[in-house]
């Protein structure tokens, strides 16, 4: 072998008996620079800085180069500068380092975030979880419980508590948008849907809520019952309001005055006084009046406060009766008969009455004492002038089905309806849509109601002007809230926007069924009509709802 292999190997088994001398790291790399010196004085070159296992460092994994010559070391001499390592080898050294500091941040960094997440989750259930706990104690009613199918069982109410807390409050459906769809259960087996038509009012619509033959059952049982005339008329003996009121000619010319120009125009009569003893007045008809009685002297169609002074109170209504009435006149052309559904009832009566408790989610006890079934029948020409279903209530102002619980004498009473229920019973060949005039309008403004002599809440001749009309489609059901809520689960001003109408027929008959429910915005005058019938004899309790409901029903728009 040659001299010089001889000592290349040499120099090879020397560098590494050096490593494992007393200048190498028992773990990890080498540090970068010099070893230590040597016994001849000279120093020697740091380990490779690639990491080895314990023991020889392979040939396999030493870097190129680590084999320092006897004369580069001579060359350098004593105290001389040494060659550096290759910068392959260092780069190699520096990359591994890198990258496991930078896969060390990383998953610190992701174990951090997760931490974080699990605690603001933690936190949030523990809150959710005690506000469901004080809301399950505190108002168990105002959440009622939902079952499988998304349907809502109404909590019943015990009117017989004696203390008069707040205790109920009602559920109302919320309509989200104009045609947003919800899933309702309304039978068994069966899923409905339920359509928003408008939120000014909350009006919805659910086709197939009758079957064919409930439907026919209900106009049968009408017919069997009797249809009546829905006629508005005053009836006789009955005194003038202004002289209930105590009010003087010139107080009720300043409340029709509207714009305070001390005249009074055709307008501001009809929007005070549309309806006069049931019928429905209009330019034409009112400038004939003004004629026939001799009031407007200058025939200019405004009444000064002279001229109307010279009116008596009950001028309008004998010169009416006298010259006579047609039935297109009337507020409202068709016929009506009411039918019961309590105990006893068809059994087609009372499986709708289950289903409008299950509709409007309210306590059952608020439908069982509200009025009856209205089922009404309108021919060929028929027509219901726009009007609300309830009026608005003032302090001086009592509802007619809670009268008895209100323990005051008071000159107004009127139909506090919360909730409409609207049934066609039959599909119309033409006309009779329901029509909303000002269904989600801006603003409301009564007085904006006629213009230019047209009259929205003309059915007969502006149906077409409404903002929403419903076609009536056999089986269908509408219903809408007569009233806004209060804000604290009770019922609160009447929403003037659930003004509407039944169009004229102009072709064939409509039949439809209303189904109103009753309730005071006065919720201890609720509690106290509530009261007074359960210490009714039970015999008693339902022929005593009846008889009220039919009493004050025929005559409860004549307020509106």
């Amino acid at each position: 072998m040659h001299p010089p292999v001889l000592q290349l190997g040499a120099a090879v088994r020397s560098a590494a008996a050096e490593l494992r001398g007393p200048g190498r790291h028992s773990r990890g790399c080498p540090r970068t620079g010099f070893a230590g010196g040597t016994s001849d004085g000279r120093f020697k070159e740091a380990a490779p800085s690639a990491c080895t296992p314990r023991g020889e460092m392979s040939d396999s994994r030493r870097c190129p180069g680590d084999e320092v010559k006897d004369g580069d070391r001579d060359r350098g001499g004593r105290g001389g500068a040494l060659r550096s390592p290759p910068a392959a080898c260092r780069r190699s050294s520096l990359q591994k380092s890198h990258i496991c500091s930078r896969s060390y941040f990383i998953v610190v960094m992701v174990f951090f975030h997760i931490y974080i997440v699990s605690v603001i989750a933690i936190l949030l259930y523990v809150n959710y979880s005690s506000g469901r706990a004080e809301l399950d104690t505190s108002s168990s009613q105002e959440a009622p419980d939902w079952d499988s199918t998304g349907s809502q069982e109404a909590p019943d109410w015990d009117p017989t508590q004696q203390d008069f807390v707040r205790d109920v409050f009602l559920p109302r459906i919320e309509g989200i948008r104009v045609g947003h769809v919800q899933k309702v259960s309304l039978v068994p087996h069966k899923i409905h849907e339920m359509r928003t038509l408008s939120l000014k009012p909350l009006l919805f619509e659910i086709p197939d809520f009758l079957s064919d033959e409930e439907c026919r059952v209900v106009m049968q049982l009408a017919q069997l019952k009797g249809l009546m005339e829905s006629q508005l008329m005053v009836q006789e003996g009955q005194e003038d309001l202004a002289e209930e009121l105590n009010l003087s000619p010139e107080e009720i010319f300043n409340l029709l005055d509207i714009n305070r120009d001390g005249q009074l125009q055709l307008n501001e009569i009809l929007t005070h006084s549309r309806v006069r003893d049931g019928i429905w007045l209009t330019h034409e008809n009112l400038r004939e009046i003004y004629a026939g009685l001799k009031a407007d002297k200058d025939d200019d169609g405004l009444l000064s406060l002279e001229e109307f002074t010279l009116l008596s109170s009950d001028a309008f209504q004998r010169f009416l009766l006298q010259r006579g009435v047609k039935r297109s006149q009337l507020v409202r052309n068709s016929r009506h008969a009411w039918l019961y559904e309590g105990r006893g009832a068809h059994q087609v009566l009372q499986d709708l009455k289950k289903r409008v408790i299950r509709l409007t989610r309210l306590p059952p006890a608020l439908v069982d004492l509200s009025e009856p079934l209205q089922v009404v029948r309108y021919k060929q020409g028929g027509h219901y002038h726009a009007h609300h279903d309830s009026g608005p209530v003032y302090p001086e102002t009592a509802c007619t089905h809670t009268r008895l619980a209100a323990n005051t004498s008071t000159p107004f009473e009127t139909s506090c309806r919360y909730i409409t229920v609207l049934f066609y019973l039959n599909s119309v060949e033409g006309g009779g849509e329901t029509a909303f005039p000002v269904a989600d309008n801006r603003t409301y403004d009564e007085v904006s109601l006629i213009q230019n002599d047209v009259d929205l809440l003309d059915t007969r001749k502006n149906c077409d002007k409404s903002n929403l009309k419903v076609k009536p489609t056999k089986g269908t059901a509408v219903f809408w809230y007569n009233y806004l809520s209060d804000g604290r689960g009770w019922v609160g001003e009447q929403d003037e926007y659930s003004l509407h109408g039944g169009c004229v027929v102009t072709q064939g008959t409509k039949w439809v069924a209303n189904k109103w429910i009753n309730i005071d915005p006065d919720y201890q005058r609720q509690v106290r009509y509530q009261q007074l019938v359960s210490e009714l004899p039970e015999d008693a309790d339902d022929d005593t709802t009846l008889s009220s409901s039919e009493t004050h029903s025929s005559d409860v728009h004549q307020e509106l």
